[in-house]
């Protein structure tokens, strides 16, 4: 950063988290998504040595007072960072036996981490009275940018590659629901397996809570070594709002769900995603941050980005200042639980790219 900024880095990251950012040069860095799984309509951007994934592609990102030019962020025309764009992976170069380019089965998040939607596909996506209303899981298999389901095979062909060509560190494996009963667990086990078959690979893998708490030690002993169950939302009513039909797993169930999960991997092995912005307060979002950390699950809480093509696409993102209340007291939280994203084994939370809590994080360590 500039010596005249008055953002600190941890303020600067908030910022553009929440406000985005408008492009001079939207091609410039690694290849970015419009729609699809998250995270969409960002660009993995470094600031002052962390990757962190900024909003360049939303509706608020054409609005926002930054601006990046080349290595230069400016606002109202006075420089105040310098950033640099992560590089295309040498990986998605590849494409398997079959012709099916390597970027479509996995792709790079951050800095170091590789990620996949094994099934792109929801049994509620089809149906937006039902399904999650901001989610755009569809929308890449749409446009031909992925593949609906990528084989065992395939996910560790493209590890494999991922780690000897670009130095990948872990693997995120998440999926669409197929199903009531495991709700994706059984094929996140045969997925790790294999991976883990071919190349040493710490692993999240990440589904709703299956109906057997049995397919938690199944999934450990696949391979994952972290787990993540994503309750997006904290209040009651605008979960039933927002996700008409996964709202059917309250948050009691959920929390009971953890408790298992921990059981099983270990405290600060299991994580949550929850959205802020979209309607829960900072007093009921830190609530929740408080039963979860008691249970050795760590909150991965990260704003709400809207993307393109969702029923929330215009809906706004949260501010920089409401991102803080919650925030900087969450990070003095977990320091005093000692459950710190840097001792995740693999995923989102290790990653800590869609937030700056981890920066929240180390300064409450400080």
């Amino acid at each position: 950063m500039s010596a005249n900024s008055k953002l600190s880095e941890r303020q600067l990251i908030n910022e553009l988290q929440t406000r985005g950012v408008r492009l001079t040069d939207p091609a410039a860095g690694a290849p970015s998504r419009r729609g699809g799984a998250g995270p969409s309509d960002h660009k993995a951007i470094e600031i002052g040595g962390k990757v962190v994934m900024i909003p360049v592609h939303t509706a608020g990102a054409g609005n926002s007072p930054y601006r990046l030019d080349g290595a230069r962020v400016s606002r109202d025309g006075r420089e105040i960072a310098r950033m640099a764009f992560t590089d295309t992976p040498r990986f998605y170069d590849l494409k398997t036996a079959e012709g099916i380019p390597y970027s479509h089965i996995a792709t790079l998040h951050g800095k170091d981490v590789l990620a996949t939607t094994v099934l792109q596909t929801c049994i509620r996506y089809n149906n937006r009275k039902i399904s999650c209303q901001f989610c755009a899981i569809g929308q890449s298999l749409d446009e031909g940018r992925t593949i609906a389901h990528k084989t065992p095979r395939q996910l560790a062909e493209v590890a494999r590659a991922a780690v000897e060509l670009d130095g990948v560190k872990h693997m995120v494996m998440t999926t669409g629901t197929p199903n009531l009963q495991d709700r994706g667990a059984r094929v996140l086990c045969d997925s790790a397996e294999a991976v883990t078959a071919a190349v040493d690979l710490p692993i999240q893998g990440q589904c709703e809570p299956p109906d057997d708490r049995a397919w938690f030690r199944r999934l450990r002993d696949s391979g994952i070594q972290s787990l993540g169950m994503h309750l997006e939302i904290a209040t009651p009513a605008l979960r039933e709002t927002l996700m008409p039909s996964k709202s059917s797993i309250t948050v009691e169930h959920y929390l009971e769900a953890f408790a298992d999960a921990v059981d099983v991997f270990g405290r600060g092995q299991v994580s949550t995603y929850l959205l802020a912005g979209l309607g829960d307060t900072v007093d009921t979002t830190l609530a929740l941050c408080e039963r979860l950390v008691a249970l050795g699950v760590y909150p991965f809480v990260v704003p709400f980005v809207p993307i393109s093509g969702t029923p929330l696409a215009h809906h706004p993102a949260p501010t920089a200042a409401h991102m803080k209340r919650i925030l900087e007291p969450l990070g003095t939280l977990l320091r005093k639980a000692e459950l710190r994203s840097t001792e995740i084994k693999a995923g989102c939370g290790r990653c800590g790219a869609c937030s700056s809590l981890s920066a929240f994080e180390e300064e409450a360590a400080s």
